[in-house]
């Protein structure tokens, strides 16, 4: 199980406690104790919203593996979902699914983490089950045997993106003879030798309080939190943690590698073995990566010059003994990657020979400081900041990275760079796409397969848990924000928010090229989206990221345009923003570069399978004519002038079409004040474009094939036209009816019926894409091709029950309770909040939608639900796309 996080950063502090070991620092917003057991807890307090995120850390990962049996700590992780003491897998996904839903698991190389972000009202629940789980898991062979199947299918996932075959092959390689050559993910032949004695012996070895740091971040009373940790954790025993194996890191010898590819482009790697966080240069590797990467520095250069689609350079695989950082460039599918190869390494190797520019180590030093305060706008990020310093870095806290940041040096970059890069042993590697072939017709793998069961049956919840999520929290609370017009037409929605010192803006201009690109002009806007990188007609490439650099700032321009700053240099970044967006340089030669990078890209993707899965769907939803089938053809692209892309831009770009959010630490007058002073003089030439597409009829269903030789599982997906919007009274009752399918892991019925009971799949996703005029029914998962027929069966029968019975209570209350949960959830960071309210103001919503989302979803019965089902979506009509082996 994996989650993408925003990493966060506060600084420390603690108090005491009674029976606990008690440390203490300056700041009064952390609470750090050690329990008698040897239990670690951090508890920091964060008011950003009303928002808690449980995160418990296992000092246990790949590392730790039995020889043969690389992913035994990945199984594990799984298995804690499958029962723990007092608590039964379908207790522990319903507890979940009541609580929001949003709770994962991670497994890496030293650490395994379990965490859930929770409404702050119900974090005493999240508590609990994490504590029943430190008392005991089940690990009973009939629930692995279930389990086998869906973890077998998340290696088989992983094995079918070609990045991921090359990081796996290139630890193999730079890590032999060490427990980093193999991924904590682990192998289908280790799982099918598994059994669930062996995982109950591995977690009675390394799951014991005092091998575990659980880390709090929210809006909770820390002293309340502590006492009920210590009730919980407290009196659990410890036993002797093994030793865990010395990593004794080997030379390699420098490898070529070629591995065929699915993706629209070539890439070429240059991977090179670094220090890990436990060595004192290991900051200077961070910084020396940040300025090999920046859009000031040589490899970067590549781009504008035409020989590259994209570079980068950049840390990954960070372990505590080593790392490996590597240069990356993107390529058109046609183009031989030897010479840009070479380049790079020639870049890279002047770099470390002749030194790195002491402004790029500066302006890294800058923007990794400035980063940390952003960090701090996350509470599921801050959990996960403390987390990974303590648990799996081994450090005090997440400072002592920051310290060791701010006292990197010219000369201690200059060192690493020539100890580590100059004359280094490597793994080279291109990935190559490979022909696939076009989409063709089939009869739909097995549909008429017929599968009859009764629904889910409902779930006893422990007594801990009954009375908080009997409750349905139905949030009445509006952020409070400031909605205005300017003069000019643009739609300013300001937020302020004092949990750090920053400033994020996000944007976005309504546009569709689709509906607005003249004929024969395909492709005119993706040129001009290229083009902004270029600078402004004030201040070219260099001197437009210098000035970025120079205020530690991060912005991009387009029809979508952000900026994220430091407070003090708000206004000096959205005069940079704005001179992007209205005055972009668009230089002749840029253009031409860009044109002919453009044109290479469309041509690779044309023939990409994942362009031709995308087109087979929307050609079998869509009618012969409809604007969102247009092409765009290398052809076409080649034919454009600079002219046609200029007067694109002045057509397009307006702001009368524009919605801009301001949310950070800036009052609604500051944030008016300087958007107006930037963007006031910006003015809309010509009528109003047309942007929303029109309404489509219901699709007929259809199958087809897109043949991928590289992906080892296949990827389904099942899709319908609705003959409703966003704005139809069936949205809600439909959106409730599919958190009874899916959202709330076992506890839902497509997870419950394809992974928990056969073990099909790995993920199951279902979703209702809904805009002005149209929506899309979707349902998409990864399976054996043996088992596409089976696993669409299942779902078929799921869809006809929620069309033609009514979900049970229970379900009906957990979904709501999903739901009504997810809302404030969706609060938890700075950035989501800001794309939310961006979100609804760009399709027309209110900006308090959620609070009145909550009410209807609130007000619902299971016969609306059943209702909406009948009337919206008939599942004879699904269009049946698979990309992968075809399915037996």
């Amino acid at each position: 199980m994996k989650i993408s996080r925003i990493v966060s950063l506060v600084a420390i502090a603690a108090i005491s406690a009674s029976g606990l070991h008690a440390q203490t620092a300056a700041q009064p917003d952390v609470t750090r104790a050690t329990l008698a057991n040897g239990a670690q807890v951090v508890i920091i307090r964060n008011t950003l919203a009303p928002v808690v995120t449980v995160e418990a850390n296992f000092k246990v990962g790949g590392n730790e593996t039995p020889a043969g049996f690389p992913g035994m700590a990945h199984a594990q992780e799984h298995m804690a979902f499958r029962g723990c003491a007092g608590m039964s897998a379908d207790q522990t996904a319903a507890i979940y699914a009541l609580l929001g839903g949003d709770n994962d698991a991670d497994t890496q190389q030293n650490i395994t983490q379990y965490f859930a972000t929770v409404p702050a009202a119900d974090v005493d629940v999240a508590l609990q089950a994490q504590a029943a789980c430190l008392k005991g898991v089940d690990d009973a062979q009939a629930q692995w045997d279930q389990e086998r199947g869906a973890i077998e299918q998340e290696v088989a996932q992983d094995l079918s993106f070609p990045v991921d075959k090359f990081f796996f092959r290139m630890n193999e390689l730079m890590f032999a003879g060490t427990p980093y050559a193999h991924s904590p993910l682990g192998t289908k032949p280790s799982f099918d030798k598994t059994t669930g004695a062996m995982l109950k012996d591995f977690y009675r070895k390394w799951y014991t309080p005092s091998n575990m740091i659980l880390v709090v971040v929210g809006d909770v009373n820390p002293q309340q939190t502590l006492a009920k940790i210590k009730s919980l954790f407290g009196d659990l025993p410890s036993r002797p943690v093994p030793s865990h194996p010395a990593i004794d890191i080997k030379p390699f010898e420098s490898q070529t590698l070629t591995i065929p590819s699915n993706l629209p482009y070539q890439l070429g790697f240059i991977a090179y073995r670094m220090p890990g966080t436990d060595s004192p240069d290991y900051a200077a590797v961070q910084i020396l990566s940040d300025v090999l990467s920046s859009q000031r520095g040589n490899l970067y250069a590549m781009v504008p010059q035409g020989k590259a689609l994209f570079t980068q350079f950049a840390l990954a695989e960070t372990y505590r003994k080593a790392s490996v950082a590597f240069g990356v460039v993107g390529l058109p599918a046609s183009q031989d990657t030897k010479d840009a190869i070479a380049e790079m390494r020639s870049i890279i190797a002047a770099y470390a020979k002749n030194g790195v520019p002491a402004d790029l180590v500066e302006a890294a030093k800058k923007s990794e400081l400035a980063q940390a305060e952003f960090q701090r706008n996350s509470i599921p990020g801050l959990a996960d900041v403390w987390s990974n310093a303590l648990a799996a870095e081994g450090r005090t806290s997440p400072e002592e990275d920051i310290d060791a940041i701010k006292k990197v040096t010219v000369a201690d970059v200059n060192r690493v760079a020539r100890q580590y890069l100059l004359n280094a042993s490597t793994i080279t590697a291109t990935l190559k796409p490979s022909a696939s072939g076009g989409p063709v017709a089939s009869k739909g793998f097995g549909g008429a397969e017929k599968v009859t069961a009764a629904p889910t049956k409902p779930v006893t919840l422990p007594t801990w848990a009954q009375v908080q999520l009997a409750k349905l929290q139905v949030p009445t609370k509006a952020l409070p924000v400031t909605d205005t017009r300017l003069p000019n037409g643009i739609r300013l929605i300001v937020r302020t928010d004092r949990t750090s010192p920053t400033v994020t803006v996000v944007g976005e201009i309504k546009h569709n090229s689709k509906l607005q690109t003249p004929k024969g002009l395909d492709g005119v806007s993706d040129v001009l989206d290229g083009l902004y990188s270029y600078g402004t007609t004030s201040l070219d490439r260099i001197a437009f990221q210098k000035a970025l650099d120079d205020i530690a700032a991060n912005e991009s321009a387009g029809y979508q345009f952000s900026l994220s700053v430091l407070k003090q240099y708000f206004s000096r970044g959205v005069q940079l923003l704005a001179d992007n967006e209205l005055n972009p340089a668009l230089p002749p030669q840029a253009f031409a570069i860009t044109k002919m990078q453009t044109a290479r890209f469309v041509a690779g993707n044309l023939q990409s399978p994942g362009y031709r899965t995308g087109r087979a769907l929307s050609t079998a939803l869509l009618p012969a004519g409809d604007p969102e089938l247009r092409q765009t053809a290398p052809q076409t692209v080649a034919k454009l002038t600079l002219d046609e892309v200029k007067q694109y831009h002045a057509e397009t770009v307006r702001p009368d079409l524009t919605t801009i959010v301001v949310i950070g630490d800036v009052t609604p007058q500051q944030a008016r004040t300087v958007i107006e002073k930037w963007f006031g003089s910006w003015k809309a030439n010509g009528p109003r474009p047309k942007t929303t597409l029109p309404p489509v009829p219901l699709n007929k269903p259809s199958a087809a094939l897109v043949p991928d030789a590289q992906r080892v599982q296949d990827a389904v997906i099942l899709a319908e036209q609705l003959k409703l919007n966003r704005f139809s009274p069936d949205y809600y009752p439909l959106q409730l009816g599919n958190h009874v399918l899916g959202g709330g892991f076992y506890a839902t019925r497509l997870y419950h019926d394809l992974r928990q009971t056969t073990g099909l799949v790995y993920f199951v996703g279902v979703g209702m894409d809904a805009t002005r005029t149209r929506a899309s029914y979707s349902i998409q998962y990864g399976c054996d091709p043996g088992n596409v027929s089976k696993a669409r069966a299942l779902i078929v029968r799921d869809l006809d029950q929620m069309r033609t019975q009514e979900v049970s209570p229970s379900e009906l209350h957990q979904a709501k309770s999903l739901l009504l949960r997810q809302i404030p959830l969706s609060e938890a960071s700075e950035t989501a909040v800001a794309e939310g309210l961006l979100g609804r103001a760009v399709i027309g919503l209110p900006l308090d939608e959620p609070l009145i989302a909550a009410k209807k979803y609130n007000a619902l019965t299971a016969a609306q639900v059943r209702a909406a089902f009948a009337r919206d979506l008939d599942p004879n009509n699904l269009v049946q796309v698979v990309r992968g082996p075809a399915p037996k």
